[in-house]
């Protein structure tokens, strides 16, 4: 039994979650919400730092703005890739205009950014509108676990 540590996207609880169990739906030991459920989840300047350094699922921010066409436009993509991607890793949204001071740490030029982490560092980065196909492939490369390397 290897366990995961995910965070709720409900209520922000740390949960561990043996890996071999990640397909079977898993809920937060606190408030009961599914763990995996294949959403997006709404991250504000509180809750990003709790969910990029807490989880060990990897985590796929697109950071975002209301007034950005391709931000909208790209949004059911992204959704739907959520969905697929469940239970390899978890996506989130961040909206830069209600958190500047993070879009600024990460050095957000142009919107909408995806930064994939992993155990807290910035492990891909990608620019630009995806669809559905495209930004699933992206981050399944992403999130891929580096190769062993040899002694």
């Amino acid at each position: 039994m290897h366990p995961i540590h995910i965070v709720c996207p409900a209520c922000d609880t740390t949960n561990r979650v043996p890996r071999e169990r990640l397909g079977e739906g898993p809920a937060c030991g606190k408030c009961k919400a599914p763990l995996l459920d294949g959403r997006v989840a709404a991250l504000d300047a509180r809750r990003f730092a709790r969910h990029v350094e807490g989880s060990g699922l990897p985590l796929v921010v697109d950071f975002w703005a209301q007034w950005c066409g391709p931000c909208r436009m790209m949004a059911p993509h992204f959704e739907r890739a959520a969905r697929e991607l469940a239970t390899s890793a978890r996506l989130a949204k961040l909206d830069t205009e209600a958190a500047p001071e993070i879009a600024a740490r990460y050095g957000i030029r142009s919107i909408p950014t995806l930064i994939a982490f992993r155990d807290g560092r910035e492990i891909a980065r990608r620019s630009g509108a995806m669809d559905a196909a495209t930004l699933a492939r992206w981050v399944r490369e992403a999130v891929r676990e580096p190769a062993p390397q040899p002694r």
